[in-house]
């Protein structure tokens, strides 16, 4: 039986596909089964796939269901003993999987090891944004008010996390990782890769630029999981909210859209006012002000060089 199983939900992603699972074929860490979900595409998967052969690749064929449902028979037909989750259009770096599974065995009590992010552009360049977090062991509170671990593709998780929480909800799409991630949080610690090991592309078509389903998402997400929280923890929800409008601000101020970005600023002012005081709240206010005053273009060069300087910083402290 493989250590690994990838599964990788596809959805008329051949665009992107061929990288993403070279990147995974690359992988140091060779004892994997890499499991295609391909959620009832239009495009020519089947014949691409049938031209592979790596025999550690498996094309699995179904009616379209949703991203959620995809990876949910990913689960259930895969062997490893940890299960890791690519999207169609990301990339991991060849060390990503090597040095996660050396985390689980420095950590054995933990259910998920998360590497840090980096954010490339179309052609895989990187944009010089990593989200980066040091966060571990009992993470539920914090990852219940923002996810720290910031995209899909990032996590390795124990197979026996799903026998306790159950699979992906398939009412969710965007949201549904982090639904996950929570759910998991709840009975097992976490653990983190401290390197940019995953490469989250940015293109006008991904998920996370889907706004309005993206935010009533992530609402269906904070909702169902408030649900079950104590009394006590109730006034976290209300944060959980800024958290969620703050990070669709910085999404608007990425594609350009300044009013958007002071609406979803003033929402999470509203849900949580404290949170002005956080850095993030403050480096989105001084982009608003900058954007106002050089518009778009002065603004990116700035950000592009505080981008750099941040992963320099970043690079000498891991």
């Amino acid at each position: 039986m493989p250590k690994v199983t990838v599964v990788i939900p596809a959805y008329n992603a051949m665009q992107f596909l061929p990288e993403t699972v070279e990147s995974v074929l690359a992988q140091t860490f060779s004892d994997l089964e890499l499991l295609i979900v391909n959620d009832g595409s239009s495009d020519n998967i089947v014949q691409w796939a049938n031209n592979i052969t790596d025999e550690r690749v498996k094309l699995i064929s179904q009616e379209n269901q949703g991203v959620s449902a995809a990876r949910n028979t990913g689960i259930m037909q895969s062997n490893g003993e940890y299960l890791a989750f690519l999207d169609a259009d990301d990339l991991w770096k060849p060390t990503k999987l090597e040095k996660q599974i050396l985390r689980f065995e420095e950590y054995p009590e933990a259910g998920l090891v998360y590497t840090w992010t980096h954010l490339v552009d179309t052609f895989a360049k990187p944009i010089n944004r990593v989200l980066a977090s040091r966060l571990e062991g009992n993470v539920w509170k914090q990852i219940l008010v923002a996810n720290m671990i910031g995209n899909g593709s990032s996590a390795m998780v124990r197979r026996s996390c799903f026998q306790t929480v159950g699979l992906f909800d398939p009412e969710l799409s965007g949201a549904a990782d982090r639904d996950m991630w929570i759910r998991i949080a709840v009975h097992y610690p976490f653990a983190v890769v401290k390197e940019p090991l995953t490469l989250w592309r940015q293109h006008t078509n991904s998920m996370s630029k889907k706004r309005q389903e993206m935010v009533k998402d992530l609402r269906r997400t904070i909702d169902k999981n408030f649900q079950s929280v104590s009394f006590d923890l109730l006034y976290l929800q209300n944060r959980s909210y800024s958290y969620m409008n703050l990070y669709q601000a910085w999404n608007s101020i990425d594609e350009g859209n300044i009013e958007e970005a002071i609406y979803f600023r003033q929402q999470a002012y509203r849900n949580y006012p404290q949170i002005c005081l956080t850095n993030n709240y403050i480096r989105l206010s001084l982009a608003i002000l900058l954007i106002r005053f050089f518009g778009t273009n002065g603004y990116d060069g700035m950000r592009s060089l505080t981008r750099f300087l941040r992963w320099q910083f970043l690079n000498l402290v891991r």
